[in-house]
């Protein structure tokens, strides 16, 4: 019933003259979105008891319109969000005219940083990817970083990168009766078995009866010096980056740019 009123309001001003087309929703998209989308994210959309926030959440808000258009369409099932193929071009172009209406928009919102630069800088200079995996490439040591940006703000991503809670991870080398020899982090263990993780990623279970010896050492935490490895403008991409991942993940890199490229 607000958005009603409220869109209503927005369509006449208060001498009952149409307001500027800039200021009115899509009322086609309005509708789409209330019908689909809203029993999840709320008839707002600053979330619900089943889906977050999809209008002050930086990481939906920098999303550009053909990324935010493919998320509808194609959805995210492993959360539970499902796709709305069945959905036109033209109704899903709707929904995303509605969507940066309600975010107050008419065009993607900017964040700090260059995604792309912090793209090379994740694989390069910060050395992310020789733990955590992003859309496919990069070691599983670590958390897969893929969908990180979903549950988490650009404050908290920026500080769990200054400021990382996780400990020291225990990894060990175990040897097999037949001479196999295994290695990575402990994923699992109990008093049976033994769950590896290599760092390509590979899982093995290892039933403690077959191993004849078990090596245990503690591996590296994730580093607490990035402020100093890193400029704040380095920071800034590599969380741009980060927020912004499928955004980016075709376009070419920026890293053979000479340092006084943009000059």
């Amino acid at each position: 019933m607000f958005l009603g009123t409220f869109g209503d309001a927005l369509c006449q001003n208060s001498n009952g003259q149409e307001s500027t087309p800039s200021l009115k929703p899509d009322l086609r998209g309005k509708s789409i979105f209330e019908l689909r989308c809203a029993l999840c994210h709320g008839l707002d959309g600053l979330g619900g008891e089943h889906a977050p926030d999809v209008i002050r959440r930086p990481a939906v808000r920098a999303l550009s319109d053909p990324a935010l258009f493919k998320l509808i369409h194609d959805g995210i099932p492993q959360r539970g969000m499902p796709g709305f193929i069945d959905l036109g071009k033209e109704d899903a172009d709707a929904v995303v005219v509605y969507l940066r209406f309600l975010q107050g928009k008419s065009a993607t919102g900017s964040v700090p940083g260059d995604p792309v630069r912090g793209r090379d800088l994740f694989f390069g200079k910060a050395g992310c990817s020789a733990c955590h995996m992003m859309g496919g490439r990069g070691q599983s040591i670590a958390a897969d970083l893929t969908g990180f940006a979903r549950d988490h703000e650009w404050d908290e991503i920026r500080d769990a990168i200054l400021r990382p809670s996780g400990g020291q991870q225990e990894a060990a080398t175990a040897v097999a009766r037949d001479g196999r020899k295994f290695s990575g982090m402990i994923r699992n263990e109990d008093n049976s078995s033994l769950q590896l993780q290599d760092g390509d990623g590979r899982f093995y279970l290892l039933m403690k009866p077959s191993l004849v010896s078990v090596q245990r050492q503690t591996g590296d935490p994730m580093p607490v010096d990035y402020g100093q490895r890193l400029s704040p403008a380095e920071l800034d991409d590599l969380v741009g980056y980060i927020l912004r991942a499928p955004d980016v993940s075709s376009l070419p890199s920026g890293k053979d740019e000479g340092p006084h490229a943009k000059d």
